[in-house]
């Protein structure tokens, strides 16, 4: 059986993390950090969902303390762009049982 085919500008199942999405959130973590002026220590992606739209956008929930959760939004330009990942927006103060939807 095949993985779902995500409709274009509709959301995917939120999936658990994979080492792909634990590294895109690696690279977008300076950006938080500088917005929320706050080192984050931990920052496990634990789970996430992607859109298909001119790129990719995923909404990634990260686990930044023991019971401590945020949820971002990236940006994932096509390939020839030859653009940076770009942390788009972020939802602080979010726990595990938190949903992880689209913002």
């Amino acid at each position: 059986m095949s993985a779902p085919v995500p409709t274009l500008g509709g959301t995917s199942e939120t999936r658990p993390a994979t080492a792909k999405i634990q590294a895109i959130a690696d690279k977008v973590k300076s950006q938080l950090e500088e917005k929320e002026n706050k080192k984050y220590p931990t920052f496990k992606a634990t789970e996430y969902m992607s859109q298909v739209v001119a790129g990719t956008n995923y909404f990634i929930k990260v686990q930044v303390a023991d019971n401590d959760f945020v949820h971002l939004r990236v940006f994932e330009s096509l390939p020839q762009e030859n653009k940076a990942l770009a942390l788009d927006s972020y939802q602080t103060n979010k726990t595990k049982h938190d949903e992880l939807d689209y913002f």
